[in-house]
Order: structure tokens, then C-alpha cells, then sequence
């Protein structure tokens, strides 16, 4: 099954492209930014942090960063999911050209991404994108990496984060936040996929969203096609970014509770899978409105 379909939101995506008052923060590698296949009018990157265009195309860093920027940002018209491309997106770069990896999901320091955090939020962030881990699943806490979730949570900027590729049973700083929505990777049949981390603070507040054969702009050439957690984030934070265009009034408990279905106990480590139409329809009736899907 397309994987736009899968999580319904192709019918959100019929009905708007976004709206440029909705920023989305991207934490992320640097990204191609005059790329023909993105909306680069929409783009920006956070003020003060540097390095947010893309020295070496080639480099790991900006071929992860300019993947998840098409999936949340390119133009309808390329091959790639295209969420979301009208909402503002605020690049925040992290990762260094010059680091190695291959084409696995980029690790981070926890000081370091709560820094990258509190700059998107001060740069007008509503929803906050996080492609990546810490090095490993850890119970150990990073007080400095909860004082800038909590800072989120304060401002109303919701935070979308990949739960990992280690195919472990366990949880990090991130994804124990109970702010935070962590993204389990899903298969075309919407079963989570092997890599995927999976606890229980996963499997209360986090989603599932399509990890598998995702295809999107690749940064010196054709598209790529990538799989895995980090894959799976944009489809939930563009889904985010379609909600609060549609409902700009709303709340960002309210996006969230619409969302992760936060009212439904839920007592497995699998997430449920997202279902953007669903949320829409739920955001309507919170709204007295009739819903138009």
C-alpha cells in the first residue's frame, strides 16, 4: 500500500498543502536548500546556528537532512511524499558533513540536541522534528536534554522523535519524555518493522508511521529510497503540520490528544499506527465542524 495512504493522509493532503504560519523545526543534517524538487521559498534556516545549506552533497549528513526535508517539503510534483510543503520549515543543523555512518540513523549528544531544541523553539517552531537518537537506549537521564523538552511543552511546540533502529526492547531521555510523540517504523502491511526500538513509554504516547522503502530527494542526483525510525518521524510531524493549518485555533495538547488517541488506555509496546484522517475528524468535532473528508 502507498505509504501516504496507509496513515490516511491523503485526504488531508488533498485539502491543503499547509500553511506558511505553521513552522516546523528540523533537526537534522544540512540540507540542500536550492534543490529544483523543494519549496525553497518555505525554507529558512534557524538564526545563528550556520551550516544549514549543504557543503558536500555527498556527505552523509546532507543526504539524511535533504531526505527528511522532502518528505516534509518538496514540491507535489517530485517522488517524494511531499506532506506538507506550503508550512514553513526551519532547518537546525546538527549533524557535520564531514561525520561517517553510512546511511544509518545520525546519533547526537544530549547537551547538543538541547540546544538545537530551545534554538527552534525561539525561531517560532510549532512542531519539531527529530531524526535521529542519542547513542543508545539508556535509562540514565540528561536533565539538560528535559529542561529543553520541557521548554517545548511550555511553549506548545510539539516534539516528533524516531524511537531508534537498535531492535531492542528500551527507551531513551527522548522518547521516556512524556511530551515527547516517538515514532515506531512500519512496513507497507503497517506491522512494525525488525530495527524498531519498542518500550512501554513507546507504546503509550508514540505512533506508527511508515519506515519501509520510503522514497524521497536524494542531495547530489535521484531520490533515495531509506528506511528505518528517522524515516517514519516526518510522516507524523507533516501529518502535525496539516492538522494546525486546517485547525490554526487549536491547542497543542489538543493536536496531540486528536493524534495519539491519548484517551484510549493502551497496555502493548507496539504503538498504534497514525491515522491522520482520524485526527482531522476528531479535531472537527472538537471544533463543531463538519469534517469535509
Amino acid at each position: 500500500m502507498n505509504p501516504l495512504e496507509l496513515v490516511k493522509l491523503t485526504a488531508l493532503m488533498d485539502r491543503t498543502e499547509g500553511n506558511p504560519d505553521i513552522t516546523i523545526g528540523l533537526i537534522d543534517g544540512p540540507i540542500v536548500i536550492d534543490h529544483s524538487d523543494l519549496a525553497s521559498e518555505r525554507l529558512r534556516e534557524v538564526p545563528g546556528s550556520g551550516g544549514g545549506t549543504c557543503n558536500r552533497t555527498n556527505s552523509v549528513a546532507c543526504r539524511h537532512g535533504t531526505f527528511i526535508a522532502g518528505i516534509l517539503s518538496a514540491k507535489r510534483s517530485s517522488a517524494a511524499p511531499a506532506i506538507c510543503p506550503n508550512c514553513t520549515l526551519v532547518v537546525r543543523p546538527i549533524f557535520s558533513e564531514s561525520s561517517s555512518g553510512g546511511e544509518q540513523m545520525p546519533s547526537v549528544a544530549p547537551r547538543a540536541l538541547a540546544a538545537a531544541i530551545v534554538d527552534c523553539v525561539g525561531a517560532g517552531a510549532r512542531v519539531i522534528n527529530l531524526s535521529l537518537a542519542l547513542e543508545q537506549p539508556s535509562t540514565r537521564q540528561e536533565p539538560e536534554l528535559d529542561a529543553a523538552l520541557n521548554q517545548a511543552l511550555r511553549a506548545g511546540v510539539i516534539v516528533v522523535a524516531a524511537a531508534g533502529n537498535q531492535g531492542t526492547v528500551g527507551s531513551s531521555a527522548i522518547t521516556r519524555h512524556p511530551w515527547v510523540i516517538p515514532v515506531v517504523a512500519c512496513d507497507r502491511h503497517a506491522r512494525p518493522t525488525s530495527l524498531s526500538n519498542l518500550s512501554a513509554s513507546i507504546g503509550t504516547r508514540g505512533l506508527r508511521a511508515p519506515g519501509e522503502r520510503i522514497t524521497s530527494l536524494g542531495a547530489a542526483g535521484p531520490p533515495l529510497i531509506l528506511g528505518g525510525t528517522s524515516v517514519a518521524v516526518p510522516f507524523v510531524t507533516g501529518a502535525i503540520a496539516l492538522l494546525w493549518s486546517e485547525f490554526p485555533t487549536a491547542g497543542a495538547s489538543h493536536i496531540k490528544l486528536a493524534l495519539t488517541r491519548a484517551g484510549i488506555p493502551r497496555a502493548s509496546i507496539v504503538p498504534p499506527l497514525l491515522n491522520a484522517l482520524a485526527a482531522s475528524q476528531a479535531l472537527a468535532a472538537a471544533n463543531g465542524r463538519r469534517s469535509t473528508a
